[in-house]
């Protein structure tokens, strides 16, 4: 993850190219870290960390910010859609029947999260034709339908486990001629744990329905792939070190077979999401995806060719955040266990955020009068704006030009002044803060650019 900041200007042919291998990140452009910033910034940033892949997640794919992608894109950063397949966090300008394409769970739950049924005919077509106009408006290099799962790993003890709606129900009867099985009564004659053949049954439906839910959004008739014959596709399944049974579990409780869903879909890469009883513990070892090695031989033996990507989360949870060592081993690890490239979630919520000083990484002389200084993160505009913060070094000697303007973008500050020299020089920098409003978890502490630290400015072009 070492790899220059410089602009690279790439066909779209050879971003999707490299858009299988190597390092990534995933960047939802709803937080706060984000915003009041201009793409450039946010595209530089990420440049400057060494990623050249991201996934942008969509949460709503009726919302979507165009600069960003062409921002990254003049980075040489390819840029995939990331979006939800069973559900979604916002239904703004969603059609008016939308609460009628819900799943039902075994009880209420009030998360934020409305879930739709795979059943549902409506659901599927009008998610089918969103995706090709996402496909068809902005030019993602890929697309990759994360969580398309059902409810829930332990769901059916926990309460939280689906499709156990109309939609459901009325499917199982069509394809098998019987009810499906009664998860809430041990008396009844099809409870689950009673009437084995019917429960298998309907494992079997369930993983049915997962992967021709994909094919649908992903092959079917004016589906993805008609609208852009040209862009990548990834599939992804779930992950978990919950011992020898975890793959058969994963079946059972959730629909999940990476296997047949590749086989199905025909993917341009598979995505093995870490799931939530590894990445919410705040032990969990930087190495952990060595105990994924069962899911990546379960696809390897069918498919050896296919690229393989890890997803881990290095911050949702005040208790779990990953610093930069963390994410380094866990990178290291990726690549030994046989994965191609490896993403995490998210970006800006890493520990190194709150833990590391913003650093210079690079200063460009725009022109005789204008240098543009971008720091390794987000930084406070109060403090970089200050302009005894800044000393103009030449051969040796300290000089305080008078600076006519100084302005902050997200992670860059751009200084003008008159009085700058035409031939190179160094510029000290101290005082300037990062920006802890802008995290996650607020009330953290700010970090404080070490004294001394200079960057090199080079002579006017």
């Amino acid at each position: 993850m070492k790899d220059g900041g410089a602009a690279s200007v790439l066909s779209a042919h050879e971003r999707r190219k490299r858009a299988v291998l190597g390092p990534s990140i995933q960047i939802d452009p709803q937080f706060s870290y984000y915003r009041d910033r201009s793409a450039e910034s946010v595209a530089d940033e990420i440049a400057l960390a060494g990623y050249r892949i991201v996934h942008y997640f969509v949460v709503n794919e009726q919302v979507v910010f165009q600069p960003l992608i062409d921002a990254f894109h003049d980075r040489g950063i390819s840029v995939w859609a990331m979006v939800i397949g069973n559900g979604t966090y916002s239904t703004e300008r969603f059609p008016e029947e939308w609460p009628s394409w819900q799943m039902e769970l075994l009880k209420k739950v009030d998360d934020g999260f409305r879930r739709f049924s795979h059943f549902c005919e409506p659901y599927r077509q009008w998610k089918k034709a969103s995706l090709a106009r996402l496909v068809a408006e902005y030019a993602f290099d890929g697309i990759e339908i994360a969580e398309p799962y059902f409810p829930e790993w332990g769901g059916i003890e926990r309460g939280v486990y689906g499709d156990v709606g109309p939609h459901a129900r009325r499917a199982f009867r069509e394809r098998y001629g019987i009810e499906m099985p009664n998860f809430r009564n041990p008396d009844a004659s099809n409870y689950y744990l009673r009437d084995r053949e019917t429960y298998d049954r309907w494992v079997q439906f369930r993983v049915d329905a997962v992967n021709d839910f994909l094919d649908e959004l992903i092959n079917g008739d004016g589906g993805v792939r008609q609208t852009r014959p040209d862009i990548l596709v990834a599939t992804w399944s779930i992950a978990v070190d919950a011992g020898p049974e975890s793959i058969g579990k994963l079946r059972e409780d959730q629909g999940l077979d990476a296997p047949s869903m590749i086989a199905k879909v025909r993917p341009d890469m598979h995505v093995l999401q870490t799931h939530w009883p590894d990445w919410t513990r705040n032990d969990l070892p930087a190495d952990y995806v060595k105990r994924y090695l069962p899911f990546v031989e379960q696809i390897r033996r069918p498919i050896p060719e296919l690229p393989l990507a890890v997803q881990t989360d290095i911050g949702s949870h005040r208790n779990m955040i990953r610093n930069r060592k963390w994410l380094d081993t866990f990178a290291d690890t990726a690549a030994q266990v046989g994965f191609d490239t490896w993403t995490a979630y998210e970006y800006h919520l890493g520990g190194y955020i709150y833990d590391e000083c913003p650093m210079p990484l690079s200063a460009t002389r725009k022109s005789q009068s204008e240098i543009v200084v971008s720091f390794s993160k987000r930084i406070d505009e109060k403090t970089a704006t200050n302009a005894d913060h800044y000393t103009v070094w030449i051969d040796g000697q300290p000089v305080c030009p008078r600076w006519d303007s100084i302005s902050v973008d997200g992670n860059r500050v751009m200084l003008r002044s008159g009085r700058l020299p035409s031939g190179g020089f160094d510029l000290e920098l101290s005082r300037i803060q990062d920006a802890p409003d802008r995290r996650l978890y607020k009330n953290t502490h700010a970090n404080i650019i070490p004294d001394g630290t200079k960057v090199s400015v080079l002579e006017v072009p």
